[in-house]
């Protein structure tokens, strides 16, 4: 068999393990259904498997990619470990870039399944340190022969692997009224703005981003939990259909956590606490209507990366009293919530 052919059907055989993720409900009442698409319980465990195998796929089908070929990206987390499994299930290498925002579970586990992980410790003029970790990419592409950047922040790829979500969304309601996705690298809430709306024309798509993040705001602010924001304007924007943003501080994202954990016993990571949080506030704020609205939110990870952050009582309560000092007072303590 041609070796083309051979990388393409083994991506293909993983792709039968990604997909078709199970819907539950959490909210039933008289102003709105809100409902959760579970994507860690995908190949590797996150929603970045559906881009990652897509950006591997056309990669190798367009002959960019072959089995001598160092695959690198920069990655908080989720998407560098399913590059990770991928190019371990292709043979391939795989160097992945790191900050030391990622968490303790998911660097052992990018050592693990990664050929090399390069963690930089240099803070970029944002105070984080995506733009340094695309820099120290660059920098292995350029001096090494036979590499390919997956780049999950430029390449299409990215959201348009987003395409079968939207066809299990369409499966899944005969109307869908809300949407709330997180945002990073934006693949995600480009994909399904611009595919869900295909089979929905009429759902408003809600942008969840926490603060300190520059997708959508220019008010630089430390960001402490991975996979939630971005340091840089998303290029994949202009291609998106976003209707309303969000953006929530520290104590609303683990809230949000908490609370899915409590009334509904999903232990989630910190995308998926924001969007609940998101949904919540902004749907109980909307007048009654009729037919009672349907809405969606998208639970990215599971919630074991986050456990000494998101789910320590010690870190949250110590982040939260430093983002808002003057406010904290006023609010209910973390470990009463």
């Amino acid at each position: 068999m041609n070796t083309k052919f051979k990388m393409l059907e083994d991506v293909l055989k993983i792709r039968q393990l990604i997909g078709n993720t199970p819907l539950i409900q959490l909210v039933e009442n008289q102003s709105y259904n809100l409902f959760a698409k579970l994507e860690y319980n995908n190949f590797s465990g996150s929603i970045k498997d559906r881009a990652a195998n897509n950006i591997l796929f056309q990669g190798i089908n367009d002959g960019k990619i072959n089995p001598e070929t160092t695959i690198v990206e920069s990655s908080s987390g989720n998407l560098g470990i399913s590059m990770a499994l991928h190019c371990n299930r292709l043979g391939l290498d795989f160097i992945v870039v790191v900050d030391p925002h990622i968490s303790k579970i998911n660097l052992k586990l990018l050592k693990l399944f990664a050929t090399k992980v390069i963690m930089v410790d240099k803070p970029d003029d944002t105070g984080g340190y995506l733009l340094t970790r695309i820099e120290t990419v660059k920098h292995i592409i350029e001096t090494n022969e036979n590499c390919f950047w997956t780049n999950q922040y430029q390449n299409e790829n990215n959201f348009k692997g987003y395409r079968d979500m939207s066809h299990e969304i369409n499966q899944n309601f005969t109307r869908l009224d809300y949407l709330f996705v997180a945002t990073s690298s934006c693949g995600t809430i480009t994909g399904l703005s611009k595919f869900v709306k295909q089979y929905f024309p009429g759902v408003t798509v809600v942008a969840v981003d926490i603060k300190g993040s520059l997708i959508f705001s220019d008010e630089k602010h430390k960001r402490l939990i991975s996979g939630l924001g971005a340091g840089q304007k998303a290029c994949f924007l202009e291609k998106a259909s976003v209707d309303d943003v969000m953006i929530l501080n520290h104590q609303e994202i683990i809230t949000g956590c908490r609370a899915m954990l409590r009334e509904h016993s999903i232990f989630a990571g910190g995308s998926s606490g924001a969007c609940y949080y998101a949904a919540r506030k902004y749907l109980d704020q909307l007048a009654p209507t009729y037919p009672i609205p349907n809405c969606l939110i998208i639970c990215p990870d599971k919630g074991v990366p986050y456990i000494d952050n998101i789910y320590s009582e010690q870190w949250s309560d110590r982040v939260i009293k430093s983002e808002l000092p003057a406010v904290v007072e006023d609010r209910q303590p973390v470990s009463e919530i």
